[in-house]
């Protein structure tokens, strides 16, 4: 293996879900270098690439499914920010955890059908079918959002979005 490749690896090794600009980014190199070089180590089966609404992520090899997941969507501020209030908080309403990070509820609504279709937070009705917002799995998600640290271009592009749904917000 390669300086280069055995490089990528350990970054990818040790930032699970990074995605292409993020390793770009943090390893400085070329885009056509790194291309090259994570279709190799895909290729010949040292890492694992996933697409997460949008966007291709990198993965070791024997990363769980939940955690591709998990480590995907925790890289977006807005995911993070939800994740982080119903660590604090406990199970929560939407629109208390809408209020507390300052988002739409449709912003909200948007990322938690990212967060359910994965099974990282459930959606719970009591008896006059209010919804409770539940993280499934607590431990897990602490271990995954102390693992993510947000590149400068994620915070950029959610941080853009929030600016966006701010201005159309009725």
């Amino acid at each position: 293996m390669t300086d280069q490749r055995a490089r990528l690896t350990s970054y990818v090794t040790d930032h699970p879900g990074v995605h292409f600009s993020g390793l770009q980014e943090a390893l400085d190199l070329a885009t056509g270098q790194t291309q090259y070089h994570l279709h190799r180590l895909v290729r010949d089966g040292d890492l694992d690439r996933m697409e997460f609404y949008g966007r291709t992520h990198y993965y070791p090899i024997d990363c769980p499914s939940w955690d591709r997941a998990a480590f995907a969507l925790a890289r977006r501020e807005t995911v993070r920010d939800v994740l982080l209030v119903l660590l604090e908080s406990g199970p929560s309403a939407p629109a208390t955890v809408a209020d507390e990070i300052d988002i739409a509820r449709s912003t909200l609504e948007h990322h938690l059908d990212h967060l359910t279709t994965h099974d990282i937070v459930r959606k719970e009705r009591d008896s006059r079918n209010r919804v409770t917002l539940v993280l499934v799995q607590p431990e897990e998600t602490v271990r995954v959002l102390e693992t993510v640290a947000p590149s400068v271009s994620d915070r950029f592009i959610d941080r853009f979005l929030r600016l966006v749904d701010s201005v159309f917000e009725v």
